[in-house]
């Protein structure tokens, strides 16, 4: 059963879902909104691929099944512990009817509805994932120590796949590319990357060799050491503002920016 979802306003936009009697979506603690009274809410440990999307106890194979589904759920919340994510998912019912439930991201910019087919995942930048209907599952996936420490934003993303409608949010405006278009290969900031589907190649490299362009670069020209680079055929969501920018700004306007006039290297990171 399709999702049916609008996604409303400018700045900082909205998701308007509307369920049909017994069907569930789930998002992240703190994405929600609103919902109608005969929405139920229940908060839990597990994702769908863990059994989330099923009410939970009382499943078959006795104490070993009870066993193995602990196991997979303190996987879950243990992987996502280490990217930083969530611990928990809230799930949302329609009973008696059809209902509705508000969620929203939680910085100024746009939403965006993929459609899984069950053939192609999607994978996300950490913190893009709003909501999905219970028929898509959320897991975890890790670029590799060497890129990720290199990548910062790019070490760990969030994928999707199944079949169903996934809802993500990025900060200002969203721009889709095909790598295709540009002889195969894109390269972007990293904290720009918001969502690429599977079969796109996703690496970061160095700004510059070790040489009085690349140190310039680095130092004054305000992407750090690395850039993102996106290879392949397929959909790429980029986003106009990047967390880092967005802080840096709020801190020069609060007086404690320690930047200055070089930015990159030298910027003041937030946290």
């Amino acid at each position: 059963m399709t999702l049916q979802q609008e996604i409303v306003g400018n700045a900082m936009q909205m998701a308007v879902v509307n369920l049909h009697p017994g069907q569930t979506v789930y998002c992240e603690a703190g994405k929600f909104l609103f919902k109608t009274t005969n929405v139920t809410m229940e908060t839990r440990l597990s994702g769908p691929s863990g059994g989330g999307g099923q009410q939970q106890g009382g499943g078959s194979g006795g104490m070993g099944g009870m066993l193995r589904q602990a196991m997979g759920t303190a996987m879950q919340v243990g992987q996502r512990m280490l990217a930083g994510e969530s611990l928990a998912f809230q799930y949302f019912t329609a009973q008696g009817g059809q209902g509705t439930v508000g969620f929203a991201g939680v910085l100024p910019g746009e939403m965006r509805a993929l459609e899984l087919d069950g053939h192609r995942a999607w994978f996300a930048e950490k913190d893009a994932f709003v909501a999905a209907e219970s028929s898509v599952e959320f897991g975890i996936a890790f670029a590799g120590g060497r890129t990720g420490m290199s990548g910062g934003e790019g070490f760990v993303l969030e994928k999707f796949t199944g079949h169903g409608t996934v809802i993500i949010a990025g900060a200002g405006n969203f721009i889709d590319l095909d790598p295709a278009d540009f002889g195969g290969r894109i390269e972007v900031d990293t904290g720009c990357v918001v969502a690429f589907e599977e079969g796109i190649r996703y690496g970061v490299q160095r700004v510059g060799g070790l040489n009085r362009q690349g140190i310039m670069n680095a130092v004054f020209g305000g992407e750090g050491l690395s850039l993102a680079t996106l290879e392949g055929s397929g959909r790429v969501i980029l986003q106009s503002l990047t967390i880092e920018s967005l802080a840096n700004a709020l801190k020069k306007a609060q007086g404690g920016d320690k930047q200055g006039p070089t930015g990159g290297l030298f910027s003041t990171h937030a946290g």
